[in-house]
């Protein structure tokens, strides 16, 4: 089927926000314990991170990473991971019925995002604890010396307060699962104080309030609201997570997921613009995207049936993911840059080992999953301005989602540079596309670079001994005066670059 798009640069959705590239590390699995840190690999440099994970996360090109959960964070005591690492505790995890040894903290934490260039989102315990100790994190992390907490921080060796900006008020706060789990009203009151409290110390901080921990719960909708109604003038985003998997094995609905993230984004929107409504206020809430990814969550559920005693750095949710994983996360990124007038935050779930973009072994390799490439490209070459494509898209008829169009994509336009990308996803597992994309307001453009991530083997996987089994290759497309060809595959994600 052939399909026509106009890209113009009056179509505009607003500046690309690179804070939609995050990543997210939390204390579960194998994520912390020999994925990021692990003193006794070859790689690892002086504070026990491992230096080959490091250099993929720079590739990666993630740009802020959520801490340190999660689920994992409605029982930390952030006490137990600071000053001299022989002298912490090893605790229980509820969270994951894992053993805690706290070799890696706050301190460790932030440290780290410093060396890789990552911008650090902290959450706060509101699961078992409450405002005072919320309270007493900040003053350990943002606050100036001279005051006890702050102090403690210089006596373990950082004098210059760490400046974290973004904080999310606790995590998960409508699910059962959730240790500390709160009705709305309860957990409406406490982040506002916490919020107020947090404001107070610094006006300038970004805070994220809980929203639903996804669409199927029973209180979707009415908890942001609740929780809005009571926070809005003291907080800057609401939270949204979202994981997705074939359901009963319907691959047509799986590869179009990034239609109900769309409308998550809308729902979640339309509540947050009502309570501004309803308070006659200027201000928008926008979206903080802060767990989304591909997971196999019914394998884990199943796992978790089989586990017996707690133990060190299990190793949980180490989903594999194929070449149709990564088109669904590259169609993914493609509606968050959509959206990017109203996401404020997004990180992908998680980092390394646990439903991630990186594998590694214990003592031995680590290498990028095929879901690493999509990402890392949009991360690199997203820039400028994000502009929509108008035009005929095809159309995919989905048992979860009806009809939706079968090229997914957006365009991103750097005016000084004069460089246009274009990501673009084929939703149809078994239709190509053949695709023409009008540029007639961008002046003379010549191709630069068309990359693919798909493969004709749509389970095919990345591992130890074949890491580059699935990798960008060259797609098929071609200029023509102010006219682009392009062919897409079936579930095939594109990155196609064009500069004058």
């Amino acid at each position: 089927m052939t399909m026509t798009s106009t890209i113009d640069p009056a179509f505009t959705v607003g500046p690309v926000n690179p804070w939609l590239f995050g990543t997210f590390v939390e204390h579960l699995g194998r994520c912390v314990y020999t994925g990021i840190y692990e003193p006794s690999h070859p790689s690892a440099d002086e504070d026990g991170f491992r230096g080959d994970v490091a250099a993929l996360v720079r590739e990666l090109g993630a740009t802020v990473v959520r801490y340190p959960g999660g689920n994992f964070v409605s029982g930390y005591r952030w006490e137990d991971g600071v000053g001299p690492r022989d002298a912490r505790p090893r605790v229980l995890d509820l969270a994951w019925r894992s053993i805690e040894t706290n070799q890696v903290g706050t301190d460790d934490f932030l440290a780290w995002c410093s060396r890789v260039g990552l911008e650090p989102m902290l959450a706060v315990n509101l699961g078992n604890r409450g405002l005072a100790e919320a309270v007493d994190y900040l003053e350990y992390v943002n606050g100036a010396p001279g005051t006890r907490y702050a102090d403690q921080r210089v006596s373990n060796g950082n004098a210059k307060p760490w400046g974290v900006r973004l904080w999310c008020l606790g995590n998960e706060m409508d699910g059962p699962w959730q240790i500390g789990h709160k009705t709305p009203l309860e957990y409406a009151r406490l982040a506002q104080e916490v919020a107020r409290a947090y404001k107070t110390f610094d006006p300038n901080l970004l805070l994220v309030a809980c929203g639903s921990s996804n669409t199927s719960m029973p209180t979707f909708g009415e908890w942001e609201r609740v929780v809005l109604e009571h926070c809005y003038d003291d907080v800057d985003l609401i939270s949204a997570h979202v994981y997705y998997e074939p359901v009963d094995g319907d691959e047509v609905s799986f590869l179009a997921s990034s239609a109900h993230m769309d409308r998550y984004v809308r729902d979640v929107v339309a509540t947050a613009d009502h309570v501004a409504a309803r308070r006659h206020s200027s201000k928008r809430i926008n979206i903080s995207f802060d767990e989304w990814n591909v997971w196999f969550a019914a394998r884990h559920a199943q796992h978790e049936e089989e586990r017996a005693e707690a133990s060190e750095a299990p190793a949980l949710i180490q989903d594999v993911y194929t070449a149709l994983d990564a088109v669904v996360v590259g169609s993914l990124l493609i509606t968050l840059l959509r959206n990017t007038d109203r996401v404020g935050v997004a990180c992908q779930a998680q980092l390394v080992n646990a439903i991630a973009p990186i594998l590694t072994v214990e003592g031995g390799a680590a290498w990028r999953q095929t879901i690493f490439h999509p990402f890392a490209l949009t991360a690199k070459y997203a820039r400028g301005t994000v502009l929509m494509l108008a035009g005929d898209h095809g159309e995919v008829e989905t048992p979860a989602y009806g009809s939706v169009e079968q090229v997914w994509a957006v365009a991103t336009y750097d005016a000084e540079s004069g460089e246009l990308a274009i990501f673009a996803a084929n939703r149809s597992l078994t239709e190509p596309a053949s695709w023409t994309v009008r540029l007639s307001s961008l002046g003379d453009l010549r191709l630069l670079e068309h990359l693919v991530v798909g493969d004709e083997d749509r389970n095919a996987v990345n591992s130890q001994d074949a890491p580059d089994r699935v990798v960008p290759k060259a797609g098929s497309s071609a200029l023509a005066g102010d006219r682009l060809t392009v062919t897409l595959p079936p579930a095939s994600w594109h990155c196609i670059r064009l500069a004058p």
